[in-house]
């Protein structure tokens, strides 16, 4: 096999962030990860390089150590949340060589009904 699923993975995170890189006119990127145990978003502003929000089921009240759809939708709910405090409205959705679907598919559209636009 030439091609690990890592490899391919890492291919389509790197195909996905070099089309928002084009696109990006100083809006924040929401990156999203996604493993078997957890789901982790962060608002990220890559002009700057820093962080500006961040929500993870590794935090108690978000459902600690679950990984469902609830748990990603109180996930996309906070991460709305905690941008609107940072002062961000608007943001491109990073799924990072993640398919759109399950629960990657519920954070953004619980997000979006947050009041973030992305």
């Amino acid at each position: 096999m030439a091609n690990s699923k890592r490899q391919l993975f890492l291919k389509r995170r790197m195909r996905v962030r070099s089309k928002l890189r084009k696109v990006n006119a100083g809006r924040p990127r929401l990156s999203v990860h996604r493993s078997s145990k957890n789901i982790s978003v962060q608002l990220i502003d890559d002009v700057n390089g820093v962080t500006l929000a961040a929500a993870s089921t590794l935090e108690k009240d978000l459902g600690h150590g679950k990984n469902d759809m609830a748990a990603a939708m109180k996930v996309g709910t906070a991460i709305a949340e905690r941008a609107r405090k940072a002062g961000v409205k608007e943001a491109y959705f990073d799924r990072g060589g993640f398919i759109y679907h399950g629960r990657v598919k519920a954070l953004a559209d619980a997000a979006r009904e947050g009041g973030l636009k992305i």
